[in-house]
């Protein structure tokens, strides 16, 4: 049978859980053609949601653009990821592609091949010396373009939206402002993955995105949703698991999808069919976990200053909420001042072992916190 839990990857269908409220907010956004920044920590599943979200949309009358920026690392792959996304939405056969390509890019040079099972692969013809600033502005003018005049309802949706920090200049950032701002019939939802750097990129007033559209900070999944989830899932594959079990799951995890899948499914692993989980079984399949990670996870420790390391035990034993700058966490975990404690913070935050929760931090990685608790906190 295969495993009913996923996680690495879009999840989707029935492996997908609820969001039901989330889904139907960023309906609402789409269908207002609103400008949305959705944010969070990593593996959250931004990704899942929003498709879950744009497969609900209806099927004619409606344009969607899912463009990935993790791999673009300046003005030039933006351009060319945006319109690959744009052209690639609207048509599917080889030479449909190529004629998108061509009406609405036509100085990019598109041209298209078909790989091994005839799928058509469009390239853009943008050099790294070509003049980026006119391609950039047909590129993000083509929504509107698209959208205007009974055209379709269109949605744009760039995902690991923080990477355009990494171009060297804001310039994209301050056409972006001035372009979206007139486009009434199309909708932007922004996918972010790091909280620390999405809310300076809008709410910063020196920033050129400052309030160009609403935020949406998404939060993990509550318990009441996790408990039907799960339970159904150890059922239909002849497994047990009640109540108190899924509770110490969604304990270890704080709700965190990502995690709470991966965990269910080693649970899943070492289950027998007509077996139950109990805590042992529990315990057994965190210390799976931390054996897989161990090495990844003591490469990363290694790589750590001391006041890093220092700050990072005290953050995994301490209670969600802990104030890592007070006297007593300082003095209680070695720190020799709170300005040590600072820079251990915003050295951890930028390597993105760590993120900002509600005037304290957690660390990102919920199986790096049992790991630090059960071999470096000894």
């Amino acid at each position: 049978m295969k495993y009913p839990f996923e996680y690495g990857g879009v999840v989707t269908g029935v492996a997908f859980c609820n969001r039901e409220k989330e889904i139907g907010d960023l309906l609402r956004a789409m269908e207002n053609a609103e400008k949305l920044f959705v944010f969070s920590e990593r593996r959250y599943g931004k990704t899942s949601l929003v498709r879950a979200a744009l497969g609900k949309l209806p099927r004619k009358g409606c344009l969607w653009a899912y463009v990935d920026l993790w791999p673009t690392g300046g003005e030039a792959t933006f351009v060319t990821s945006v319109a690959k996304a744009i052209t690639e939405s609207m048509s599917t056969s080889v030479g449909k592609v190529l004629e998108t390509a061509k009406k609405f890019f036509g100085s990019l040079s598109p041209s298209v091949t078909a790989d091994e099972e005839g799928k058509p692969v469009l390239t853009f013809g943008l050099g790294k010396q070509a003049r980026v600033g006119p391609a950039l502005d047909e590129v993000l003018e083509t929504p509107a373009r698209i959208a205007a005049k009974g055209g379709p309802r269109v949605v744009v949706v760039p995902d690991e939206f923080q990477q355009i920090l990494e171009y060297g200049s804001d310039h994209v950032e301050r056409k972006l402002r001035s372009v979206i701002q007139n486009h009434h019939q199309v909708s932007y939802l922004f996918l972010g993955s790091r909280k620390h750097l999405i809310p300076k990129m809008v709410l910063d007033r020196n920033r050129p995105l400052y309030r160009a559209g609403g935020h949406y900070p998404l939060g993990p999944i509550a318990e009441k949703h996790w408990q039907p989830f799960i339970h159904q899932r150890f059922v239909a594959g002849d497994k047990g698991i009640d109540r108190r079990c899924v509770h110490e799951i969604c304990e270890l995890t704080q709700g965190h999808p990502f995690y709470t899948q991966h965990l269910c499914h080693v649970l899943w692993e070492l289950c027998e069919p007509k077996s139950g989980i109990n805590t042992e079984m529990l315990q057994a399949a965190v210390k799976v976990l931390l054996d897989r990670e161990s090495y990844a996870y003591t490469t990363l420790w290694e790589s750590l200053t001391l006041s890093q390391k220092r700050f990072l035990k005290g953050l995994a034993g301490e209670t969600t909420g802990v104030k890592v700058f007070a006297g007593e966490f300082v003095s209680r975990h070695g720190l020799s001042s709170a300005s040590s404690a600072q820079r251990a913070a915003q050295a951890l935050l930028a390597k993105d072992i760590i993120d900002r929760d509600n005037g304290s931090f957690l660390i990102t990685d919920r199986f790096l916190r049992q790991w630090i608790q059960s071999v470096q906190s000894a």
